[in-house]
């Protein structure tokens, strides 16, 4: 078969494309060890045969969303599961992430050293039913004690109930203490900027970043030993790493930066305490480029740093690209690189939210992919490609 086919171009017309002749990331004959903690927060397949209303009910292919995890642990990474790349809050609900977070628990004790951590929110709140601030308590405490009777570490996510209903900073701080003072284990905090969701515009009880960065680090440091470490995803490098310097030694800044990620994960070795001087990750990004997260990441721990930088470096146009504005319809361009790769048998998504992005958008990420050596399957993925085109009126 040949790895060429006619594409649509920015302004009109169709040229030629044909793939690099790169080879693929080495398959691994056992999971590797890095020295940066690494979650993947990890995608959820769609089950196309269930007769449903996909804008108001999800329904998932349990067996291949839970191999799609089972890949990611193979490749050394943790999940962070039932998160906004898994279309929490776009589509997947709250009884159905529990089951997928109770189905991933069960199917990550079979894996030696498999990390998983799980959202814990207030989604399951109506918006309308959020009035008061102790209303989201009780929300938050419902999802816990759900997800810690399984066993399960919790990433206390953040609330669009809370973002509507606090008044000022303490709110914020009456929320998180109460959460954090019941915890039965330390727990990832997770800050998600308003361009990955609009209704968490002002968290932390601001709308200035520094200010509100204060707050969350009072929480923190009101809470020793209640708290692992903070995702935060503001795709500002420069706040990440301040907030970083300022962070208890001990707890840990995981970098949601897609744009950024490779040079804070690296670190710049400067601060007094070692989680001073560089990110760990938990990152939508590693769905996609898992094996090259995996080999960058290998390489990084062995103390090559040039090929850490080599592996990741073509991988960023691409992150930048997938998370392009709106930010929060990412989740299409992750389905669509998994689709294409082979790791589902379709390019349907929880929601319809495969209509999300153009047909101009996936000819950018499938070209973005190449280029970072993340074909998995050329064959397959020219096929697959051509299909799409097809049903947008191209042939040939």
């Amino acid at each position: 078969m040949s790895l060429s086919l006619r594409m649509p171009v920015a302004g009109g017309g169709l040229e030629t494309y044909r793939l690099h002749e790169s080879k693929p990331f080495a398959a691994l004959a056992s999971a590797p060890r890095f020295d940066r903690i690494a979650y993947s927060a990890a995608h959820v397949v769609a089950d196309p045969m269930t007769s449903n209303d996909p804008w108001l009910s999800a329904s998932l292919d349990w067996d291949a969303t839970i191999a799609y995890r089972q890949r990611l642990w193979a490749l050394g990474l943790g999940v962070a599961e039932a998160m906004d790349t898994a279309q929490r809050g776009m589509g997947l609900d709250w009884p159905t992430s529990l089951v997928l977070i109770r189905r991933s628990l069960d199917a990550a004790k079979d894996v030696p050293g498999a990390l998983v951590a799980s959202g814990c929110g207030t989604d399951h709140l109506a918006f309308d039913a959020a009035t008061t601030v102790d209303d989201v308590i009780r929300a938050y405490e419902e999802q816990m004690e759900a997800i810690e009777r399984l066993g399960g570490k919790l990433i206390v996510m953040a609330s669009r109930a809370l973002a509507k209903v606090a008044e000022a900073p303490g709110d914020y701080e009456r929320v998180y203490d109460r959460i954090l003072m019941q915890s039965k284990q330390p727990v990832i905090l997770h800050w998600l900027g308003d361009m990955f969701d609009p209704a968490l515009s002002g968290y932390w009880g601001s709308h200035d970043a520094d200010t509100a960065m204060a707050t969350a680090l009072g929480v923190v440091a009101a809470n020793p030993g209640k708290v692992d470490g903070i995702k935060i995803s503001l795709l500002d490098k420069a706040k990440e790493i301040a907030m970083r310097r300022r962070l208890p030694e001990g707890v840990r800044m995981y970098t949601g930066d897609d744009f950024d990620y490779a040079e804070l994960i690296a670190g710049d070795g400067v601060g007094t305490a070692s989680n001073h001087r560089h990110s760990d990750a938990l990152l939508g990004i590693f769905d996609a480029i898992a094996p090259a997260a995996s080999a960058a990441l290998t390489a990084l721990a062995s103390g090559d740093r040039a090929r850490f930088d080599a592996i990741l470096a073509p991988t960023v146009p691409l992150s930048r690209h997938v998370f392009q504005a709106p930010t929060r319809f990412y989740k299409t361009g992750i389905v669509f690189l998994a689709w294409i790769n082979g790791h589902q048998s379709h390019f349907t998504m929880v929601g319809g939210q495969q209509s999300a992005r153009s047909l101009l958008h996936f000819v950018e990420a499938f070209r973005l992919a190449d280029a970072a050596g993340l074909i998995e399957r050329p064959e397959l993925a020219v096929a697959r490609m051509k299909h799409l085109l097809a049903l947008h009126g191209i042939e040939g």
